[in-house]
């Protein structure tokens, strides 16, 4: 069957933005320097997409409630140094422009802060693209649904013209929850492994796939 969207919800990290590897290091970095246990980094991009505090007790096991806000002071030190100077993925902006030319709602959940999302998309740019934007701190972390569902209520779309783009089992598992479509790019933070387990609508290798992907699902009421 056709597919045929209005809506396409991105992830941030890991689906727009190449900042895998920096947020993995931060974790490993935050740890090294409290003297906790270093995740591997498998296990640190593993967390990626979940809300800071969801990730970092699935990270660092042993990390208590009282060693929270040391460590995502440490988290963020690290970050911050690079967190302007982290780059799209090549070729996310012109997909991102011809969905918009397209006439397609654009919106964004997201395991970030309020504060760190808007952060990032004045520093490139970015603010116009979205019609609405989710963050972990306004709503439940993934792969509950409720980003998902303030999104298509704010857009007033329905579930079978929604769909979810992201990078990691959490962004499937969240669009699964909600009703609504994903594709799984195996670009970002999980393994091909992971994103399969979790039964995406489709899974893409790159941009341009995802590119063609969406392009062919906008329906003809969009395109007018």
């Amino acid at each position: 069957m056709t597919k045929h969207y209005r809506a396409v919800v991105f992830d941030w990290d890991g689906t727009v933005m190449n900042s895998t590897y920096t947020i993995t290091e931060s974790i490993r970095n935050a740890c090294a320097d409290l003297n906790l246990p270093v995740p591997s980094v498998e296990q640190a991009s593993w967390v990626i997409g979940l809300s800071l505090e969801s990730a970092l007790y699935h990270a660092v096991p042993s990390l208590t409630a009282e060693q929270v806000p040391a460590f995502i002071e440490r988290y963020r030190a690290h970050f911050m140094q690079f967190d302007r100077n982290i780059p799209l993925f090549d070729g996310m902006r012109q997909l991102l422009d011809d969905l918009k030319e397209q006439g397609v709602l654009l919106a964004v959940a997201t395991g970030k802060s309020r504060l760190g999302l808007d952060r990032v998309l004045d520093a490139h740019g970015m603010l116009e693209y979205f019609h609405m934007t989710r963050c972990a701190d306004e709503a439940l972390s993934k792969p509950n649904p409720r980003m998902l569902h303030d999104i298509m209520s704010e857009l007033s779309v329905e579930e079978r013209s929604v769909v979810m783009v992201g990078d990691t089992s959490h962004d499937v598992l969240m669009a699964h929850n909600a009703g609504v479509d994903s594709i799984a790019v195996t670009y970002g933070a999980h393994k091909l492994a992971d994103l399969q387990e979790a039964s995406p609508t489709v899974i893409v290798n790159d941009v341009p796939t995802l590119r063609s992907h969406l392009l062919a699902a906008i329906p003809a009421a969009v395109n007018g």
